[in-house]
């Protein structure tokens, strides 16, 4: 007799998962002072949140492809494991060194958190109820961005930052026995087929561009070190294209390229890309403008960002609740139409705009990210069936990814040739208005590829029945 999966116990588990995904992209950022007030090694700063994130990236579409391979159930535990012990191992760190490594072991298992939850419950639930829970589970990220903050600071003020790690054991442990126990699959009967070479070029190609552009960015205002920076882009090209020569080859290829002759899924992706270069801007540029041009503290662009962290999460739910009735097409339109309004409204902002004015964009932008970003994931789910799920959803975050990245470094250029290392609030101004009208034009850009996407159902394509 077939053990039937309690969807119910399996969903908390992943709403746990998904938000230890979500929390650490904060909560380290906020303990990062006392953690090199205790261990010293300021120069490694950056790269306890810059290598976290490079792992996470590289190892996002490897999970997605085994779990299509081997199930998502040993997958998702492995990866698990791997965060489990990157966490403790964390939290143990005597010195800037080991946490750089120990931070780069946690980022290869969060990589299952991130993209693993969404392939699963693509496969478990039907597609009306799928959007419902993928709201409920996008809104999980808006909540950790108001908890993550907090909840690092108390614990480094009043416990220990080691916490900001050990904190997580508990609650994945939690997630992890829930999978185990409620998930149940069927096992696969053919032999699976692991593409060996496009996983080491891809990830070693990555590797050379994410550590390129962290160079990039790391620079300071000062001058950029082009003569390491070339060469890994150089390295980086070189082995992309060996890599999609490979896929082409494969079996099984890592990243299957027949994603990207899906209609609905490259216009989807295209426009997770584009709208992921406009939230680059929001999470690090609007609390510039606060601080920087309108002369505010830390604090008060805190606050100034707390419409956003309320309307995203909302907005994400909504779409759930809503794209089985409108469809992805209109809420995708209706998202990017706002991520517009507020993108254009950031370009008539100037040092006497008042803080109600900005507050009033980001909570706009905020709706406009959550019902983007919650379609985009349900298209994601449904384009394909079971068997290039786990691909589909990982190359999308992966894209995302990717457009952040290149996001932080085009913008970053931007705003240090417009300004000198020494704040002045008016050249900051000049500068911060050249990122404000890109967006805007990459605003224009994804509202014109939204109403490209197909006006029938994405449940229609590719479905796979739920697993039970």
């Amino acid at each position: 007799m077939t053990k039937q999966t309690n969807r119910r116990n399996v969903a908390i588990s992943l709403f746990i998962a998904t938000f230890l995904a979500a929390i650490e992209g904060t909560i380290v950022s906020t303990a990062m002072p006392g953690i090199t007030e205790d261990l010293g090694g300021i120069q490694l700063y950056s790269w306890v949140i810059s290598v976290y994130l490079l792992t996470t990236v590289i190892s996002t579409p490897i999970y997605g492809k085994l779990s299509d391979l081997f199930g998502r159930k040993p997958v998702y535990i492995a990866g698990t494991i791997i965060f489990l012990l990157g966490s403790t191992l964390s939290g143990v760190a005597h010195s800037m060194t080991e946490l750089v490594w120990y931070r780069a072991v946690q980022g290869l298992g969060a990589g299952s958190l991130i993209t693993l939850p969404y392939a699963i419950i693509g496969d478990l639930f039907p597609f009306e109820m799928r959007a419902k829970i993928q709201g409920w589970t996008s809104s999980v990220w808006g909540i950790a961005g108001i908890v993550g903050p907090l909840a690092g600071g108390l614990l480094v003020d009043y416990v220990s930052w080691r916490w900001i790690f050990f904190m997580n054991l508990p609650f994945a442990a939690v997630s992890l026995t829930l999978l185990w126990i409620y998930l149940h699959e069927t096992p696969q009967k053919k032999k699976p087929h692991i593409d060996y070479p496009g996983i080491v070029t891809f990830s070693v190609g990555m590797f050379c561009f994410l550590y390129a552009t962290t160079l990039f960015n790391n620079h300071n205002g000062g001058t950029i070190a082009w003569g390491s920076v070339t060469p890994l882009l150089a390295v980086a090209v070189v082995l992309f294209i060996l890599f999609f020569r490979i896929e082409l080859r494969s079996p099984e290829p890592m990243i299957p390229l027949k994603l990207f002759r899906i209609r609905t899924l490259s216009l989807v992706n295209s426009n997770g890309f584009l709208l992921a270069v406009i939230q680059v801007v929001v999470v690090f540029y609007l609390p510039l403008w606060v601080q920087g041009v309108m002369g505010s503290s830390a604090t008060y662009s805190g606050i100034a960002m707390l419409p956003m962290m309320i309307t995203w999460p909302a907005a994400s739910i909504m779409a759930g609740q809503l794209v089985a009735k409108l469809g992805v097409r209109r809420l995708i339109i209706a998202a990017v139409a706002l991520l517009f309004i507020a993108s254009a409204g950031l370009t008539l902002m100037d040092e006497h705009t008042s803080t109600a004015f900005l507050m009033v964009l980001i909570g706009i932008l905020g709706a406009g990210f959550g019902l983007s970003f919650t379609s985009f994931t349900i298209t994601a789910q449904s384009a394909v069936g079971r068997d290039m799920r786990g691909a589909a959803i990982a190359s999308h975050n992966l894209i995302r990814t990717l457009g952040q990245t290149i996001g932080i470094a085009v913008f970053g250029m931007i705003v240090n040739t417009g300004s000198s290392q020494e704040i002045n609030s008016g050249l900051l101004a000049a500068s911060l208005h050249v990122v404000y009208w890109v967006i805007t034009v990459i605003a224009v850009a994804a509202f014109v590829l939204s109403l490209l996407l197909p006006k029938q159902g994405v449940e229609a394509q590719g479905q796979a029945k739920p697993t039970t």
